[in-house]
């Protein structure tokens, strides 16, 4: 059986957390999209992780772990992260590595920091970790498979020369930078093509087997719903589908095998990056939510920058849970909010003069305002509760405003960083 778990949100929903609770009823776990530039954190027995590339599972021996065709290779931080992981302690993952997958190259993270220093104030805010560049490339067809590090000597270097033609001009003219040796680059591929030898398969056989065979397979997507390239805040997203649909192709499985499709919901809002965020707060109420948020504080695992802070969007959330095709909801960091006497909820938005509940295009998301609603607060610690009929009335009762908003059944509540800190409806 193959299920997906997606983000409904701008990301940081907590997908890290309820991938390594379900991994252990998996047999592979799959990262289908994206790249190196957003984290997932996971709380285990090992301590607090913030992987990047290598999929939630990496912490369960019986599972296995792979890259998909979908996902941005950045290869020495793949083999640093397994490195770091290992060296606290943790059993080495098992990790298997589509031989179609793109290989992120350097080049890639010099040309995303380029041109966010040209275009300056008018910059996307992004993590300098190479994704547009690359993905830009991946559709022009002039990037790099995995199995391309293998290939001929001689058709690796021409490639390489084709390739630097356009980006040497690129560097010259528009970005007045330094130029890309070809031997050099050559010699980085080769070396790319050492370190990652050992994980690479054939994903396509690997899939229809495990597929055939019954295997239970775990799609672990990054970011989320409005960081979709089509369906988010474009074009303030990021550069590749955040949504489940396209497991289906960044795994390399049939579409009509995903059977379930679990979003991760925040109990409050944030985000990493410029963009559209209609409940976003401010000041001292915000400063309060970020520190108290998340497992340490509302920070980017990747860029350890502050996130942007705002209150529960049902309208958002409703629309990225539609657009995920969600058949249940895992919402998350509830906890945090018992600090609050009142807790306010943005149910609709005002846009010229007139109150919408669906999630309009971005232009008209700049001019809309939040419409707010007060539930009362709990007022109360709700860590180490494992029932949800032992939660506090009014923490249940937002429980289930939500879930009416959100039109999907609520049936996973995460009350705490800790892998246990989760109530099962």
């Amino acid at each position: 059986m193959v299920k997906a778990i997606v983000g409904a949100n701008w990301g940081d929903e907590g997908k890290g957390k309820i991938t390594d609770m379900l991994a252990a009823d998996s047999d592979i776990v799959i990262r289908f999209q994206g790249g190196a530039n957003a984290g997932h954190t996971i709380i285990n027995d090992y301590g607090k992780f913030a992987l990047h590339l290598l999929p939630s599972g990496s912490f369960n021996q019986n599972v296995i772990n792979m890259i998909g065709n979908g996902v941005a290779l950045d290869i020495p931080a793949l083999i640093k992260e397994i490195n770091e992981v290992v060296s606290r302690g943790v059993p080495k993952p098992n990790i298997v590595v589509s031989e179609r997958t793109q290989v992120l190259m350097p080049y890639h993270k010099l040309f995303d920091q380029y041109e966010e220093e040209r275009l300056s104030d008018r910059q996307f805010g992004s993590t300098k970790s190479g994704i547009a560049p690359f993905f830009s490339d991946k559709f022009s067809k002039i990037g790099f498979q995995v199995w391309e590090l293998f290939s001929d000597d001689e058709l690796l270097k021409e490639k390489i020369s084709n390739v630097l033609e356009v980006k040497n001009l690129l560097l010259e003219h528009i970005y007045h930078k330094p130029l890309i040796d070809k031997k050099e680059l050559f010699n980085t591929l080769k070396e790319y093509g050492e370190m990652i030898k050992p994980y690479v398969i054939d994903s396509v056989k690997f899939m229809h087997e495990a597929i055939s065979s019954g295997k239970n397979i775990l799609l672990e997507g990054q970011l989320g719903s409005l960081k979709d390239p089509d369906f988010g805040i474009y074009p303030m997203t990021t550069s590749s589908s955040t949504l489940a649909g396209y497991g289906a192709v960044g795994a390399g499985i049939p579409p009509y095998e995903i059977k379930e499709i679990i979003t991760v919901v925040k109990a409050y809002s944030s985000a990493v990056g410029a963009g559209a965020f209609v409940s976003e707060i401010f000041g001292e109420e915000a400063d309060e939510l970020r520190r108290r948020g998340g497992d340490g504080g509302e920070f980017g695992a990747t860029t350890g920058r502050p996130r942007r802070m705002g209150w529960f969007d049902c309208v958002a959330s409703r629309y990225g849970c539609r657009v995920q095709g969600t058949t249940q909801v895992a919402f998350t960091v509830l906890d945090v909010l018992g600090y609050l006497d009142e807790i306010p909820v943005c149910i609709g938005y005002e846009l010229d003069g007139k109150v919408i509940r669906d999630f309009p295009t971005t232009n008209k998301l700049e001019k809309a305002k939040p419409v707010l609603k007060v539930l009362p607060g709990w007022k109360s610690d709700i860590r180490g509760i494992k029932k949800y009929m032992d939660l506090p009335e009014n923490c249940r009762n937002y429980i289930e405003f939500v879930e009416r908003e959100l039109e999907v059944p609520i049936k996973i509540v995460s009350n705490g960083p800790n892998r246990e800190d989760i109530i099962m409806r």
